[in-house]
């Protein structure tokens, strides 16, 4: 077999990439220091490599992972932008790295000290008035910000108020987070527009209303411009204003959600400020709120005194403990470094640049493809792949025959209101001749759905892995390797 087959696969008895010394320590055996009842009966087969064969082969699955380091990667929604590798380097510094969290606080005053920071940073950006760095990601930001609501509902004796109203273009997080809170859901449509229809929302504000969740600009994209009729309008009905930001990539230093009339709001320090949340973390997701749910923030909050800063508990009204300690303090640390080496014209620059990238190509891809909603958008815009129906292809083809590009796909078939949508966002960080490489492929894959749309209804073509079906891996998952004569998948290495 060739380098790409599986480690296993690999193994030659008596080779080894281990030489342990020597030792004048008395050792036991296995069967000596672990209980005879848990051991295998046959131990287990493990692979017998070199260490150069180890490192080869775990090297080569590395290359094989897409990311923003390796390629283009305009995943619609995502932000995953690059950022500069010097915050990572300095987020690792030993004395952060291994900082206990149960440190006394007293020992830990530089790097309280940088927390507070990081809160007035984010306060002077979205126009908060506190916020609490705890939640560990957007979702987790999301869910705690509708216990807060909660909280404030109950001390204000509405618990009547169980409905949270969710824009049909809003990001998915919003009604799974809302409902895991114990709220109902009910779904606001959207304009021919793509913007929230007033004439629905005002008929759906009455007095079971908690909030409305919403992003600006929202999930097409698109700058929602009533906003502030929309905050009169819920807060007259006795609601709150959630901002879901997500999206705060295309306003920093532009506009800020607290004056735009939002109660209370997460952020996503990970895809924002500090690096793409590919991968599965670990991320951060700070929310903010206005002076009157302060009370409710989660608890600890941080505080200062005469001697300095310490973790306040003694707030009677608070949600309680969201995190097993006080966020993710590497990820913190390492928005903190971004903002502050953008300074505010930096991030009012990142704002416009990603507005421009996206709105170029808008421009030069709705000659290929429907675009649904003809108008200028903000960091992030939705085609159709509905034109190329007549074809046999779809969104699901034009994202698969990207990777054969060495180019990760768009966000696809969100959101919902739009058929075969295709959601990018190309960040601020890509260049020009980035984005007209890109522009090219796609006039490619386009020319290809006309002439030849069996290249792209079988591909990828140049991946490890070719076209898999989505729905029997998520039904069926193979979570470990088997040999192909065990019922293991060769080809795929499944």
């Amino acid at each position: 077999m060739n380098d790409s087959r599986l480690i296993f696969e690999k193994s030659i008895p008596g080779k080894r990439a281990w030489l342990l010394p020597a030792t004048a320590v008395p050792h036991y055996t296995a069967s000596q220091s672990i209980n005879a009842a848990i051991l295998r009966e046959i131990p287990p087969d493990f692979p017998e490599l070199s260490e150069i064969d180890v490192v080869r082969h775990y090297t080569q699955l590395s290359s094989l992972n897409h990311g923003v380091d390796n390629g283009f990667y305009p995943l619609g929604s995502c932000t995953m932008k690059y950022n500069p590798k010097i915050n990572e380097d300095l987020a690792a510094i030993p004395e952060f790295q291994h900082l206990h969290p149960l440190v006394p606080e007293k020992m830990a005053q530089g790097t309280l000290s940088l927390l507070a920071e990081m809160e007035d940073y984010l306060k002077a950006i979205t126009g908060m008035d506190a916020f609490t760095l705890q939640p560990a990601a957007g979702a987790h930001g999301e869910l705690t910000s509708l216990f807060i609501l909660k909280a404030y509902l109950r001390s204000r004796s509405q618990e009547k108020r169980t409905k949270v109203l969710v824009p049909a273009s809003a990001h998915g997080t919003n009604p799974a987070s809302a409902a895991m809170a114990g709220f109902e859901i009910i779904t606001v449509k959207c304009s021919t527009e793509g913007l929230v229809d007033l004439a629905h929302l005002k008929t759906l504000l009455n007095e079971d209303i908690a909030a409305l969740m919403l992003t600006n600009p929202n999930t097409l994209g698109l700058f929602e411009r009533d906003i502030y009729q929309i905050a009169a309008m819920v807060h007259q009905a006795g609601g709150l204003l959630y901002y879901d930001g997500a999206n705060l990539n295309a306003i920093m230093g532009l506009t800020r959600p607290g004056d735009m009339g939002f109660d209370l709001m997460h952020l996503n320090l990970h895809k924002t400020f500090a690096a793409p949340h590919g991968g599965g973390g670990p991320g951060a997701g700070p929310v903010g709120v206005k002076d009157f749910l302060k009370p409710f923030l989660p608890l600890p909050v941080l505080a200062k005194n005469s001697s300095g800063y310490y973790w306040d508990y003694q707030r009677p009204h608070s949600i309680g403990k969201i995190h097993g300690f006080y966020g993710n303090l590497a990820v913190t640390l390492k928005a903190l470094l971004y903002i502050k080496a953008m300074g505010a014209e930096g991030l009012t620059q990142v704002s416009r640049d990603a507005v421009l990238n996206a709105n170029y190509l808008r421009v030069k891809l709705r000659q290929y493809f429907e675009l649904p909603y003809n108008r200028p958008c903000m960091h992030e815009f939705v085609l159709s792949a509905n034109n190329l129906k007549p074809y046999h292809v779809r969104a699901l083809d034009i994202a698969k025959r990207l990777l054969d590009f060495g180019i990760h796909p768009p966000t696809i078939y969100f959101p919902l209101i739009v058929e075969e949508a295709m959601m990018f966002e190309p960040t601020e960080t890509e260049g020009l001749d980035t984005l007209n490489d890109f522009i090219e492929i796609m006039h490619q894959i386009y020319q290809e759905a006309v002439d030849s749309p069996a290249e792209l209804t079988s591909a990828p073509h140049r991946t490890p892995i070719t076209r898999v079906d989505e729905t029997l891996a998520a039904r069926n998952p193979k979570l470990r390797w088997k040999p192909a004569n065990e019922g293991g998948n060769e080809k795929s290495g499944l």
